[in-house]
């Protein structure tokens, strides 16, 4: 189980660098369109997060403190390269969060996949329902690829 463990807190680790980003998106388009977006996101992320602790909890393991904290930090390393504003060169920088989200929630998908499969033989993940939390991160997917595609028609528009 050490492996599912480490796994878990992986995952773990990543949706707190996610949940950061968020926030920082989340400030950063307060009172604009994308401000609703963001926050709902967020909390589908955050309901995600709560499940993997739920596991790793039910796994009798403890949370990966170092992990979390190593997310943390990498996320506030990455805003020196994903630049955030509401000014056209803060697009790139938008789009490139966007595209952060995009790949992190597909690692989440395939999470919830491998964890269905692995529930048939390992008694302590039974219980999520990880057909609807696949279904739910491949909605996720969708809705922050269709925004980092808009976003994208912006970035990279001639001049």
């Amino acid at each position: 189980m050490e492996d599912l463990s480490s796994y878990l807190n992986d995952h773990l680790a990543g949706s707190v660098g996610a949940l950061e980003l968020l926030d920082r998106l989340i400030d950063i388009y307060q009172t604009k369109p994308l401000e609703r977006f963001f926050r709902d996101l967020r909390n589908e992320i955050d309901a995600d997060q709560e499940i993997l602790k739920e596991l790793i909890a039910k796994l009798g393991e403890k949370e990966s403190a170092v992990r979390k904290a190593g997310a943390w930090i990498v996320e506030k390393l990455s805003r020196a390269k994903i630049q955030l504003s509401e000014t056209r060169e803060g697009e790139m920088g938008l789009f490139l969060a966007l595209e952060g989200l995009a790949l992190g929630i597909n690692g989440k998908q395939s999470l919830w996949r491998a964890l269905a499969t692995a529930s048939e033989t390992a008694p302590p993940l039974r219980g999520p329902d990880y057909a609807t939390l696949e279904k739910r991160a491949v909605e996720q997917h969708d809705r922050v690829e269709a925004t980092r595609l808009e976003i994208a028609l912006k970035v990279f528009r001639s001049e």
